[in-house]
């Protein structure tokens, strides 16, 4: 499932600045910005990363986080960038977006192979359960029936294999979807609490094969991103 995925959103520029710088000795905002166009509108190079602590290892990167105002430039920029052969990718928008999976090419979901194979052992399992009762724990003669009376144990076998495959469904959704999940490193990101209101972000994670930090933050300023920043873990 489309993750289901988690989709969220972006938020306003107006006072970022603030978090921007800190006092010496303390530590500065959890995530870094990177300028994304001049005048002209056209993207401005990335000045070097610095780290964000004053400490002697900097904080590993969770990834690249691009800002969008819209859900259309959300897709398009996801589109490319999968298309530019980057596959760890995540869109987060306020509201489902169906062309968001496609985009980031998230395009099939264990999901329905879960449910499937648990309506599979329930329906076994509730006709066995019943087979075993009535033919070999304790047999009873009911109007000379045979003791395999198949046809009756059609109910219990249907209600067995619904009951299986919706808790199926409910369980391998969360586990696909990582959930519970009280943290994760997209938090960090300043505006990041806007997903649910009205801004859309795309991530490009540090873990993906192609990644490259310098490579993804231009990449993502040449899609007319709002802002781009780190995301530390």
């Amino acid at each position: 499932m489309a993750d289901e995925k988690d989709k969220a959103g972006a938020g306003d520029t107006g006072s970022r600045d603030s978090h921007d710088s800190a006092s010496p000795g303390h530590p500065v905002s959890p995530s870094r910005r990177h300028p994304v166009s001049g005048s002209s509108g056209h993207p401005v190079s990335a000045s070097p990363s610095q780290p964000t602590h004053h400490s002697r290892h900097p904080t590993p990167l969770y990834g690249v986080m691009a800002e969008f105002e819209g859900p259309n430039e959300l897709v398009h920029a996801a589109r490319r960038t999968y298309e530019a052969g980057y596959r760890r990718i995540n869109g987060y928008s306020p509201y489902p977006i169906e062309e968001l999976s496609e985009a980031i090419g998230f395009t099939r979901s264990a999901l329905p192979l879960i449910v499937f194979i648990g309506g599979l052992i329930g329906g076994l399992g509730g006709f066995f359960m019943q087979y075993w009762i009535e033919v070999m724990n304790y047999p009873i003669n009911v109007g000379g029936k045979p003791f395999n009376s198949w046809p009756a144990f059609i109910p219990i076998t249907f209600e067995c294999t619904v009951l299986v495959a919706a808790f199926s469904a409910v369980l391998g959704m969360l586990f696909l979807n990582k959930l519970p999940q009280p943290y994760h490193p997209v938090f960090n990101a300043p505006n990041f609490a806007l997903a649910t209101r009205d801004r859309f972000f795309l991530v490009v994670e540090a873990n993906d094969p192609a990644y490259k930090h310098d490579a993804v933050v231009q990449w993502l300023q040449s899609l007319n991103a709002t802002e781009v920043i780190d995301v530390e873990v």
